[in-house]
């Protein structure tokens, strides 16, 4: 971190500062995940419908990224953080009357409104980051900035593991390991929904008194004026530069497919687990082991590209992603599963990576708008999920597996993001 080539001196505290919001997204993000599988059992839905939860999360993104944009093209980066982390906050209290009224809606809801929070932060932090030392080394210093992403991820998941999951009275298990809340009377299921709720909102409410405290710290943190803020170039101008540019358009495609993947990989490793007989606390393991993953490959790709063309190494991952894929589709049993941890190792690299290389020919002024349509790309994450809970819906498709069969989905991504990076080195 104390590169000067990297980040420079001057910017070394807004650095640190914004880098802490790497982290507050990632625990948002991995500790949302699981609670698809949790709602699943507790409001007895459909997987598909309980992948309504990263439709909603997704959704967000989807809604504000532009509105996040405008913003800091009329103000700054640091006044979009600021109403970003407000509404991150608002949405995470919003869980307090959502487990009060017991309705899945209203939990989609809140974390519509949180991710509203999260458009406004991933729209503003990581062009920011990027702006913050020569452009040459922009995507090996976004990559580091997002490998703080996991520490916060693993953070979501290990609350999600050993605070939520375990405490959840919906998940008991018979001596069979069948779940045995179907069978009980209605009394006794208002009664567990009503605890498991509870279980479910707190980690949210504690979040939100933290995202305050950052929002504290951010207001009083005095920050740079960087290229990309307050742009007066009109907006078609900004649009047209934007169409014409074939790395940045494929760049934005590339990022929908990447997010569609890594949502799927990790949302449903539960239900994969799950069809092998492991019960939810248990399964949401692997997913940390699989976060561990990404994390040690997010810096130890930050380092190869001192060394290797970030599009070599994006080519590469790709198809080491996909062969993951594959191994999670055609092996029925534990090593299946960890094909499937495994794919966690070759993601690690994608996202900042795809965002590096597509904004590398953008024109500073037409920044925060190409970094709004990256984000937009998120909802990849809201739109495939659900189709991959209608295929686990099926139980079984030709004898094998549904949810085995389900990643060819992710398996498809890949092949797509890895025709990107060679595409890139072109």
């Amino acid at each position: 971190m104390r590169d000067k080539k990297l980040i420079g001196e001057k910017y070394l505290l807004p650095f640190i500062v914004i880098t802490s919001l790497f982290a507050l997204w990632g625990f948002a993000n991995d500790i949302t995940n699981p609670m698809v599988a949790a709602f699943q059992t507790m409001m007895e839905i459909s997987a598909a419908k309980a992948a309504l939860i990263q439709f909603a999360f997704y959704g967000g993104y989807a809604t504000m990224a532009i509105p996040a944009a405008l913003f800091v093209r009329r103000y700054s980066y640091k006044s979009a953080i600021l109403l970003g982390l407000g509404l991150y906050a608002t949405g995470a209290f919003l869980f307090i009357p959502a487990a009060a009224y017991q309705q899945f809606g209203f939990f989609c809801l809140s974390l519509y409104i949180l991710t509203f929070g999260l458009a406004f932060l991933e729209t503003t932090a990581n062009p920011f980051i990027l702006s913050l030392g020569d452009k040459e080394s922009s995507t090996r210093r976004l990559n580091l900035a997002q490998a703080f992403n996991p520490l916060g991820s693993l953070c979501g998941m290990a609350v999600a593991s050993f605070l939520v999951l375990p405490n959840l009275l919906s998940d008991r298990r018979d001596a069979a390991g069948q779940v045995v809340f179907s069978s009980l009377s209605d009394a006794e299921k208002a009664d567990i929904r009503l605890h498991d709720l509870a279980v479910i909102r707190d980690p949210y409410v504690i979040i939100g008194i933290v995202v305050l405290a950052v929002l504290l710290v951010i207001a009083l943190t005095p920050m740079p004026r960087v290229q990309g803020e307050t742009g007066r170039r009109p907006m078609r101008q900004t649009l047209g530069n934007l169409r014409r540019n074939r790395l940045y358009r494929e760049g934005v495609v590339a990022q929908l497919f990447y997010v569609a993947a890594q949502i799927m990989v990790w949302t449903f490793i539960i239900q994969y687990a799950d069809n092998l007989g492991i019960d939810k606390a248990t399964a949401q393991r692997y997913n940390i082991v699989a976060m561990v993953l990404f994390l040690c490959a997010r810096f130890l790709a930050t380092g190869l590209m001192r060394f290797v063309d970030s599009r070599r190494l994006l080519t590469f991952f790709a198809l080491g992603a996909g062969l993951c894929s594959l191994g999670a589709v055609c092996i029925v049993g534990v090593a299946g599963l960890w094909c499937l941890v495994g794919i966690s190792f070759f993601m690690s690299l994608m996202f900042p990576t795809i965002y590096g290389i597509a904004l590398e020919t953008v024109d500073p002024e037409d920044t925060s708008l190409g970094a709004a349509f990256l984000v937009m790309a998120i909802v990849g994450g809201a739109l495939m999920p659900p189709l991959q809970g209608m295929i686990i819906d099926l139980g079984t498709v030709a004898g094998h597996p549904a949810v085995n069969v389900s990643y060819l989905l992710p398996f498809a991504c890949f092949v797509l993001i890895g025709l990107y990076g060679l595409r890139a080195r072109r």
